[in-house]
């Protein structure tokens, strides 16, 4: 049955599209049965859901449906991670309740079920809208509990919005209200062995960097080099992650140069750096047969990086250079 329904939930997150089934608004005295689904028939109803909203201490995250995929409202759409949200949606579908706990408002914040807008609140309001914005799905989702001993299943509290009891339920729903955990990280991934030669220019200073003998070197006359640092630059493009994004007319920062990195098969990828405060934001585009993969990406967005990542993007003379040899003691 769960393959089932993961199938379902997959089929339509790629499709661009959910519906969850409405949570009846039901009255708090009435006796629900340990073990029945919160959202009864859920998963044949995942459908036509247009916008997640996940509140969280007053702030609320929005992920909205695009053409191709789901993505952060207040990033003009970047994708989030696919996997991570198929996961809260398929918790979702397979919720159920265990057990009957507190209706006291005054005890809410002990599970974790309090009002979400509130300062200092842990509770998580998960509301799934349709394409008018009227509420298909509706939770306040608490304090989780781990069962390691036994291998039993995780739970979690709940509360409906505008009800006053609330449960415990069995399942795994990861709510985060964080947009820092939704970023779909991966900017892109190319290994030492595929760069064949980089320029990179800081003002009026230019480096440039060639494979000699299969091994990645700085040409013309220099200081002695460390060669970890000299094939820094060329792993540059390595398993790059972002730490935030933004729209790419949008990017903070100051333009500090460029760096231009030529692939084994003719690709180049110039990548611009900004520097804003601590961080620097980079801006990618690629070019040459077989790029269009790579741009489609790129196009549009600007990225924010460690601010460690300078140094690979725009060595200066300094960043290369070999550690001076120790000098011997002096006898006494």
């Amino acid at each position: 049955m769960r393959t089932l329904v993961l199938a379902a939930i997959g089929a339509i997150v790629l499709a661009g599209g959910w519906y969850f089934g409405p949570g009846a608004n039901q009255d708090s005295r009435v006796v629900i049965a340990s073990g029945a689904l919160v959202f009864p028939e859920l998963a044949g109803k995942l459908q036509t859901a247009a916008t997640i909203e996940i509140t969280n201490k007053g702030k609320i995250l929005r992920i909205v449906r695009g053409p191709e995929f789901w993505g952060l409202a207040d990033r003009n759409g970047y994708k989030v991670q696919q996997d991570k949200l198929r996961e809260m949606l398929t918790g979702l579908t397979e919720l159920r309740i265990s057990e009957l706990r507190t209706a006291d408002p005054t005890q809410y914040d002990r599970l974790g079920v309090d009002d979400p807008m509130g300062a200092n609140s842990t509770a998580n309001l998960l509301r799934v809208l349709d394409a008018s914005g009227k509420p298909i799905a509706e939770l306040i989702t608490g304090h989780r509990r781990v069962r390691t001993a036994g291998n039993l299943p995780e739970t979690l509290y709940i509360r409906r919005p505008g009800e006053a009891q609330s449960w415990l339920a069995e399942g795994r729903v990861q709510v985060d209200g964080d947009p820092q955990l939704w970023f779909e990280r991966d900017i892109v991934n190319i290994p030492l062995d595929r760069v064949a030669s980089v320029v990179s220019r800081r003002g009026e200073a230019v480096l440039n960097f060639a494979k000699v003998d299969g091994k990645p070197a700085l040409t013309g006359d220099h200081p002695p080099l460390d060669d970890y640092r000299v094939e820094d630059v060329f792993r540059a493009l390595a398993q790059l992650t972002l730490t935030d994004v933004s729209v790419a007319a949008k990017a903070p920062g100051e333009k500090i140069g460029e760096a231009v990195y030529t692939l084994t098969d003719g690709v180049r990828i110039t990548v611009s750096v900004a520097r804003a405060d601590k961080d620097i934001w980079v801006q990618l585009a690629a070019a040459g047969d077989g790029a269009a993969a790579l741009q489609a990406g790129f196009a549009g967005w600007a990225f924010q990086l460690g601010a460690w990542k300078e140094k690979s993007f725009l060595p200066v003379m300094d960043d290369l250079k070999a550690e001076e040899p120790a000098k011997p003691a002096a006898s006494q």
